[in-house]
């Protein structure tokens, strides 16, 4: 594996956003939804720097399932969210890829009468794009690379990595 983005650039990126996030929701209360389990990690971090009024929750959200490498069918989890009829609501997730993921996401979101959605990841992998919707708040543009560490995961393993490494080929056939 290599690392992609350092521990420090990490914490920096972090504040960064949280700074464009107290901008625009000011002291207007704010509930921020993890997509599980990606995003635990720089959710944590994240909230830790904001001020404002907060709400807390997570949701799940699956693609990738075993070894794969390459997203199936999405099976979403709601159950832990809560309430957001009337709320602002960020969703904060780990990597936009393709971006199927955090559309279908958003979609489910809005049919729960949110005042606003808004949605921040991590990482963003832009030459995988492959809907119309983009985050509107990015971390960090990486290559076309399966990335695993501050949070991400590979089979259950890597998340409690302090960066983002790359892993690979023959890192990601060593776990098949």
């Amino acid at each position: 594996m290599h690392t992609l983005i350092e521990t420090k650039e990490l914490a920096t990126r972090v504040t960064h956003l949280a700074t464009e996030l107290a901008e625009t929701y000011g002291d207007s209360p704010l509930t921020v939804l993890g997509v599980m389990t990606g995003s635990l990690v720089l959710m944590a971090d994240l909230i830790r720097q904001l001020e404002m009024p907060l709400k807390v929750g997570v949701m799940q959200a699956r693609s990738y399932r075993g070894t794969a490498t390459s997203a199936g069918e999405l099976a979403l989890n709601l159950d832990m969210m809560p309430q957001i009829t009337g709320q602002d609501v960020l969703v904060v997730d780990d990597i936009f890829d393709t971006g199927h993921t955090l559309k279908n996401v958003l979609e489910s979101i809005q049919e729960h009468g949110p005042t606003s959605v808004r949605s921040l990841v991590l990482l963003s992998k832009s030459e995988r794009h492959e809907v119309a919707i983009r985050p509107d708040f990015v971390g960090f543009h990486i290559p076309n690379e399966f990335v695993v560490g501050y949070g991400l995961d590979y089979q259950d393993l890597y998340r409690n990595l302090p960066f983002v490494a790359a892993l690979e080929d023959h890192e990601i056939a060593s776990h098949a």
